[in-house]
This record gives C-alpha cells, structure tokens and sequence, in this order.
C-alpha cells in the first residue's frame, strides 16, 4: 500500500507548473501582497493625475481666450495633479511595506508548519518521491498540501491497520480458542487449518510434520477445489538446505511473495509447483520445545504480497498451536494415566474372574489387545528346553494366525531366559532400528511384526512364558504408559495363574470326587460293554481337560485294537487302529496287570524306547497317562490319556483319578458281563420257547426243518443255517437252508465228506457240538476246509440233530463275513434247539403214524 501511495504522489509531482518548481511561498506571498496593496493606489492615482492632466490640456486654449487670472489657476491645478501623484506613491509605498510585513508574518507559521510537517513525513515516509521534490523547489505551501494529503492517506492506512489488528486479535483468539477445545492431536491440526485459511482467504494451509530431519508427512490440511490435495504425501528433504531445521527450531518465519524471486533452488521450486504454489508463508510449530512440524499456507490463485499482520498472526497462531499440542499432549496423558488405570483394573477384574488356566490366558490376550489397540497379542508358553507354544492369541484379521506354533528358538538360550525371569520388559519400536540377531528377525518376519513388546509371566515364581503384543502395520513408538501398563498386566497374569493353581488346588479333591462318582454313575448306567465304554472316554476326557482319551483292547498276542476314543477335533483320530506293539510284551504286560499306573509329562524325556515314541508321534502325543483295566481279573486293556498341544505336567489327583476311573471302568464291565448273561440267559430261554414252540406247530418234518433254519438264523444274527442230513454211508444231503443275500445257496447240495467217517459219526452220536471261530485256526483238515471255502464260510456252529435215538443229521450255522467269536450262550442256545428238533422230529413221526393207522383203522 505504501509503494502504490508513493508511484502516484511522485505522478502528481511531476504534473506541476514549473513556477511552482523555482519559486519559494515567500516569493510568491510577497509578490502577490505587493500587487494586492500597491497596485490598485497605484492605478487610482495614475488614473486620476492623468484624467485631471488630461482635463486641463483641453481648458488651455479656452482660458487663453479669457484671461490671465485663469492661467495662474491652472498652474496651480497642475501641482496640485503632481502633489497628488506623489502622495498616491508614498502611500503606495507605505501600502506595498505593510502588505510585505503582514505576508512575512502570516508565511513564517505556515513555512514552520510546513518545515514540520515534512519532519514527520521524512519520518513516517522518509522515501517519499514528491517530498524530494518540494524540498528541492521551497515550494512550503505545496509540501505542506501534499504532506496534509499525505497525512490523510496514512490515517486512513492507519485505521485501517489498527481495524485489520483488532481484527485479528480478535481472530487470534477465536483461532486459539477453537484451537484450545480440541483434546487431541488430530483435532488440533485440523481446525488449525480449516480456520486460519478462513482468516486469511488464502488458497491452502496445511500442516507438515517431521518424521525425521529430513523427511515428513503432510498431517493435516484445509485447500480450495479443483487444486492439488497434500494431505498424507510424505516428502524427504522438504525445502530444507543446511541449517533451516535449527532456524525453524529459533522460531524463523518465512514469508515469500512470490516463489521465482525468492532464493530458492531449482528442487524447491519445482515441488512447489506441482502443488500449484506462487506465494507461500511457513511458521514453525513447537511442541514441548521441540521442532514439531510448519505451518504453511499457500497462494496457488495469484502472487501475494504478504503484510507484516498477517505474517505476525501467522507466527502467533503457529505458537499457539505448539501450545495446543502439549496441551492435548498433557490432556492425553492425564487421561491415559486415568484410562490405563481403569483399564488395568477392568482387564484384571476380567482375568481375576477367569477360574482356569485357559480362560485367564484367553482373557488377558483379548482385553490387551483391545486397550493397546495393537494388531496382536499372544501368550508364550515354555517347554523345559526353552522352546515353546504360542498357546493363546488374539489378531487383527489380515494379519498371520500363529495359535499353536511350536517355536524353536535357539537364540533365547543364550542369556535371555535369566533376564526374563527377572522381570525384564523388552520394547522394540522398529525390528530393523535394533541389535536383534538374523534368527530373531526372522522368526518376527514370518509374523509379519515390525515392532513388538515383551513382558514376563512369571507362575509359581518360574518363569512360565511371555505375554507379546505386536504391532504388525507398522513400526511403533511404545510409550511408557504402555510399557507399564503391560508389565503390571503380565505380573496380573502370573498372579491369576497362581491364583487358579491355588483355586484348582483347594477344589481339587471335592472335584474330582465329584467327577469320579459323576464318571463312575455314567458308566454304571450303561447296560454292555460298547457302552461302558464309549461313555467312559468321554466322560474323562471332559473332565482332564486333554486332547485325547481312548481304550485299547488286547488281543491274545498283547497286541490289540483302539476300540473307544473321545478326541478334540484338530488332532488324528485313531479309533479302529490295530496296533502291533512288539515292546508291550517284553515286561509291561505283568507291571500293568499289577496295576501300574504311567504318567509321562514329556515324551522325549522318559527314556522310552524309539518303537514307543514312535508310535506316540505317530498319534502326534506329547504326554500321556496310562491306567489298566482289569476285567475278570485279567489285564482287558489301557485306559489312556494323551495330551497332544504341548507337554503336560500331570499333577497327583489326576493321576488318582484316572487310575480309580481305570478300575471302575473293569468293575462296569464286570457288572457289564453279568448283566449280559443274565439277560442272555434271559433271552435264550425265551428263544428256546419261542423256537421251540414254532418247531412244535410244525405237524410235518419238512416245516419242522425249515421253521428251524428261519427261526435259528434270525436268533443268532448269523449268515446262514442249515439242516444236513444223513443217509446210507454217511453221506448227505442239505435239505433246509436260510441265507443272508450276497452269498452262495446250498439247498439240495449233496456232499460226500470222505473225512467225516472217521471218528466223527461217534461223536456227533454222543451229542458233540463243535464251535469254529475262524476256519483257518482251527485243526480241521485240508478236504474240510476247501469244502467250508466253497461255502464262502469263515466261522461255523454244528450241532447233531439226533431221532430215534438216531444221526438224523447236522444244524449248521455258518458266519461267512468273517471270523466269530461264538459265545457259551448261543452254542448253548444251538445245542438245545437242534436237541429240541430231533424231539420235534420225533413227534412228528409219531403223528404222521398215529394219523396213517387212523386212516387205515
């Protein structure tokens, strides 16, 4: 505004007459009371003398012509005219003096006024043009019009001036204030920018803060549309040459008018450009006395000529958004130090609440994770060589699952295990910014972690394992709150863990009492062996809380079958399995039929045989707790327990548990057996009169025979039976039969057994019933079974069906999907009804003899 005043007063000068130019107010005053005073007296008496001259010179002739007297009369007007001429100078003169006297007395307050006024204006515009020029020329009069006008604009100025500070002070505050009801960083920033482009009617500010020396990111921004957004770009060496962070730092304020006068380089300017910027004003943000960031507003529409009241407002607003910042700093860590303390008792309420082991862990991960806002945080739990399992986690999704990683960790050996068992809390801001080995930053890479945080869980003063957050997005900055807030949580955690140990501990007994009778009622209502124990398997395995519990069945040769197994869904199922233990035999089989009972926490550390671990990796065990059952006072089987996640550390009234389990589960089958036999028995009588009294409403041998094979087959759930019958040479004949569909009918099959001669008639005579389980393990000869073979069979029942005290012939039942294991009941069974049909048989044809007489009669 001063330069445009100056230009057109230094126009206006140069539009003046050149008189004005050369002569003083004093020269001119004088001349112009001269002319004002002298003049007219001057004029009249010239006038006057020459009219009255004038007057007489045309008398003259006429008063010659009168006389004398006359003549005398007008000489005498003559030098009256004359006197009066000179009188008219005299006081012309006199009037002239006094005119220059009254000017020189009424000039000299105007030159001292106008002396003055250019005093103040050499002072308040010392490089004015016009003023130059009038000092040049004296021209007082002229200096003092221009300096009055001048003085008029510089009030206006002035007004001006003091409305644009009042106006912004009263913007400062409002700015401030606004500023100020922000609580946290990002509201600081954003109303900063959002106002003070407002205020200032510029094109953009925004706010730059440093990540290091040389680099920033644009955090905040508020820019008119349709040009270029900074918010978020992130620029290294941001228009810095050496030395401008410690200017900014000693509070530098940078104002450029426009970006091409400016000296700045050829990188400056043309980032500048690319965000459309002509002018621009940066002001430094302090925040804990520290060079936070700048405030930078951009002109991008036109060149700005930025006045010193706006650069002075710029510079107080960014002070006073540093005091923003350590005011929300300091609101944040009054409220986090309140949040952390609330947190830290909600997240121990919740863990205290958790009753075991499991829950407390679950709980800590979950709540931690929350009140860090983290991406992860997972529980560590060691093994006895200081590798371990992930055991609980709680992740951001996005991010790697680990729960369950098995870590082998050879670096942790080496000095950190005393460090962490003495409460040390590691915090790593950026894996890559510390002394960490290749093998640690490996292992955190395939986690996807940039920076982590580790405290100590210490249970039963050992150190049980870790409590680790990672903060997968990006590096982190851990503050001191969080480090001991997470400290104080992970001690929380150990003091759970021991609380629960103790809770466990104190409850144990009444528990497992009441899990044993619980168990033990189970299996009691259970009516067969199947039953017994499938329940048992589960009912143990709830309540151990392991990963697997199955019964395992021996065979003759203490080799055997996995016949019940209860198992958590991720682990192998093995139900079924035969197994061929060649090492049982050598030694065990007498231990556990004397009731041993094995608990083995750790499986590589037992001194088991390799064919043993083998076997157990096989079913992916870790440990594992092995009871006997004992059935009729025989080793039946194992009740086993596997723990399959980690190694188990089985404490005593577990162990005392499973063991009574173990010798509940062989009296259930005791009773089992028992209760089958008297139902068998049972059932078998009702059979044998339900058969028998079929056979009897028979009234002819042939239904006789097939009522048999209908009724036998149903009974004993076998594949097929048979009546052979004898004629001459013991030869025979199958004339019944009742078959499963699927295999080979044998009705009318006439069979010469050479081998059946010899010594058999006799037996089978004597009421001989002979039981084959499996064909193929029996004594039978080779003819015999290569006739069994034809018949697709694998196990078979005979019985001697004898009439008149006669071999009538052979019931037969044949098992041909496999092997059998016939029980003392249904050959017992068997050998009534085939007795039952010779008696049939026998009234048969007594009827048939008593009906022919009475035909005959």
């Amino acid at each position: 505004m001063s330069q445009s005043f100056s230009q057109t007063q230094a126009r206006q000068n140069r539009q003046q007459n050149l008189w004005q130019q050369k002569w003083s107010l004093k020269t001119k005053a004088i001349v112009w009371a001269l002319s004002i005073s002298v003049l007219p007296v001057v004029a009249i008496g010239t006038a006057t003398y020459y009219y009255g001259i004038n007057l007489i010179t045309k008398q003259i002739p006429q008063i010659k012509q009168e006389s004398a007297k006359s003549s005398t009369q007008t000489k005498a007007l003559q030098g009256q005219l004359s006197l009066l001429l000179s009188g008219m100078g005299v006081t012309a003169i006199l009037a002239g003096a006094i005119a220059t006297f009254m000017a020189n007395r009424a000039i000299s307050r105007v030159s001292k006024a106008a002396v003055t006024s250019n005093i103040i204006k050499n002072k308040l515009r010392p490089d004015s043009e016009f003023t130059k020029t009038f000092i040049a020329s004296e021209d007082e009069l002229v200096m003092l019009e221009r300096n009055i006008n001048l003085f008029t604009e510089l009030l206006s100025v002035l007004g001006q001036q003091r409305e644009a500070e009042a106006d912004y002070s009263q913007l400062l505050m409002k700015i401030t204030r606004w500023v100020r009801e922000s609580f946290n960083e990002e509201d600081v920033l954003k109303t900063t920018s959002e106002e003070i482009r407002k205020a200032l009617n510029t094109d953009r500010v925004t706010i730059f803060c440093f990540n290091s020396n040389t680099s920033g990111t644009f955090m905040a921004e508020s820019v008119a549309a349709g040009l270029p957004k900074m918010l978020g770009v992130t620029i290294s060496d941001p228009w810095f040459e050496a030395g401008y962070i410690e200017k900014y730092q000693n509070g530098r304020i940078r104002a450029i008018d426009d970006i091409y006068q400016a000296d700045l380089n050829d990188g400056d300017i043309e980032l500048l450009e690319q965000f459309g910027v002509k002018s621009n004003l940066v002001a430094p943000i302090l925040k804990g006395k520290q060079l936070f960031g700048l405030l930078i507003a951009h002109q991008c529409s036109r060149l700005r000529y930025w006045q010193q009241s706006e650069i002075d407002l710029f510079a107080q607003i960014g002070l006073q958004v540093g005091f923003a910042l350590d005011y929300a700093k300091l609101l944040e860590q009054v409220d986090t130090k309140a949040d952390r303390a609330e947190v830290f008792i909600e997240i121990t309420r919740s863990i205290r609440q958790s009753l075991n082991e499991e829950d407390v862990i679950k709980s800590t991960v979950d709540e931690v994770r929350k009140a860090l806002s983290t991406d992860r945080v997972l529980v560590y739990s060691f093994d006895a060589n200081w590798s371990g399992t992930v055991i609980a986690e709680s992740v951001v999704p996005g991010y790697p699952k680990v729960l369950r990683s098995e870590i082998q960790d050879p670096c942790f050996t080496q000095g950190y295990v005393e460090k962490y068992q003495s409460g040390r809390v590691q915090a790593t801001n950026n894996i890559y910014e510390t002394d960490l080995t290749d093998c640690h930053i490996n292992l955190l890479e395939s986690f996807a972690v940039k920076a982590n945080l580790v405290a100590p869980i210490l249970k039963d003063e050992q150190l049980f394992g870790l409590l680790i957050a990672h903060q997968c997005s990006r590096p982190r900055d851990w503050q001191q709150s969080e480090i001991n807030l997470f400290a104080q949580i992970a001690m929380q955690v150990g003091f759970a863990l021991d609380h629960a140990r103790l809770l466990q501990r104190v409850n144990a007994e009444g528990v497992q009492s009441q899990l044993l009778a619980d168990t033990i009622g189970s299996i009691r209502q259970s009516l067969n062996e199947e039953d017994v124990i499938k329940t048992t398997v589960e009912e143990v395995r709830k309540a151990l809380s392991t990963d697997r519990v199955l019964v395992y069945s021996f065979d003759a040769n203490w080799s055997g079958t996995v016949i019940a197994e209860s198992v958590v869904l991720t682990y192998p199922k093995v139900l079924r399995s035969e197994i061929e233990d060649s090492c049982f035999a050598e030694g065990y089989v007498e231990q556990y039929r004397s009731g041993r009972v094995l608990a083995i926490n750790n499986i590589y550390e037992v001194g088991l045989a390799d064919c043993h671990i083998s076997l157990l990796e096989f079913f992916a065990v870790k440990a594992n707790l092995v009871a006997p059952i004992l059935k009729d006072e025989q080793l039946f089987g194992l009740l086993i327990a596997h723990q399959c996640s980690r190694p188990r550390d089985w404490q005593q009234p577990e162990i005392d548990l499973f063991a009574q389990i173990a010798i509940q589960v062989g009296f259930a089958l005791d009773h089992a057996r028992l209760l089958q036999r008297i139902e068998a028995e049972r059932m078998r009588s009702q059979l044998l009169v339900d058969i028998t009294r079929s056979i009897r409403q028979s009234l002819n041998e042939e239904d006789v025979i097939k009522t048999t094979v209908e009724k036998v087959r149903k009974a004993l759930s076998t594949d097929r039976v048979l009546v052979y019958s004898f004629y001459a040479n013991w030869l025979g004949i199958i004339i019944a039969e009742s078959v499963v569909p699927g295999y080979p009918k044998v009705l009318r099959s006439k069979i010469h057994d050479p081998c059946f001669t010899q010594g058999y008639v006799e037996k089978y005579q004597s009421g001989r019933v002979v039981a084959i389980n499996n064909i193929y393990e029996s004594d039978l000869a080779d003819c015999h079974i290569s006739l069994l073979e034809s018949f697709a069979v694998k196990a078979n029942l005979v019985a001697p069906i004898v009439k008149d005290e006669q071999l009538f012939g052979l019931l037969i039942a044949h098992q041909c999907s496999g092997p059998r294991d016939w029980q003392q009941s249904e050959i017992d069974l068997f050998t009534q009804i085939a007795m039952q049909v010779g008696f049939t048989l026998d009234h048969a044809r007594l009827l048939q003899a008593y009906e022919a007489a009475e035909a005959n009669g």
